[in-house]
């Protein structure tokens, strides 16, 4: 069996059962709604105890429990087709020179960490159609300037 295959049939019980994300996640727990979520749908992985629950939850076998617990190829086509995605992929196209701007002034020379991440998402109530809110949270990690000499920064954290 292959990661697309366990995906698809957690995505057919699912179907089948009539549940909804919300309820999944509240019955496995453990971590974030989308690193739940992201994990059943290939993206991310599930540590042992969650994988134990999400196996208890979807009727799966040991293997397919053991594929939830494996680190999976991570990624999308580029650009992505889909059209919700698309619009994901637009913002950053558009606005991440001025975003990559704002944290360099800030933090320095260095990135945002898309491993060491948060990110919280919730609907917001609005007269002219609800708005989806996200909030996203990364470790500053400043690039190390190796082979530096005595004197000479040995990462890119902000200069006073």
């Amino acid at each position: 069996m292959k990661r697309a295959d366990l995906t698809e049939k957690i995505l057919d019980i699912k179907r089948e059962k009539g549940w909804t994300w919300k309820y999944i996640c509240e019955e496995i727990g453990g971590m974030s709604p989308v690193l739940v979520v992201g994990a059943l749908m290939g993206q991310m992985k599930l540590v042992k105890p969650l994988a134990d629950k999400a196996a208890k939850l979807f009727g799966l076998s040991e293997n397919e429990k053991r594929m939830l617990n494996e680190v999976p190829y991570r990624g999308t086509q580029m650009p992505p087709t889909d059209p919700l995605i698309y619009r994901f992929f637009e913002m950053v196209m558009v606005n991440s020179p001025a975003w990559k701007a704002l944290i360099e002034e800030e933090f320095g020379d260095g990135i945002m960490s898309a491993i060491d991440f948060d990110m919280v998402m919730e609907r917001l109530p609005n007269e002219k159609g609800d708005r989806v809110k996200i909030i996203m949270s990364g470790k500053f990690l400043p690039y190390k300037y190796y082979g530096n000499e005595e004197g000479i920064p040995a990462y890119g954290f902000k200069e006073d």
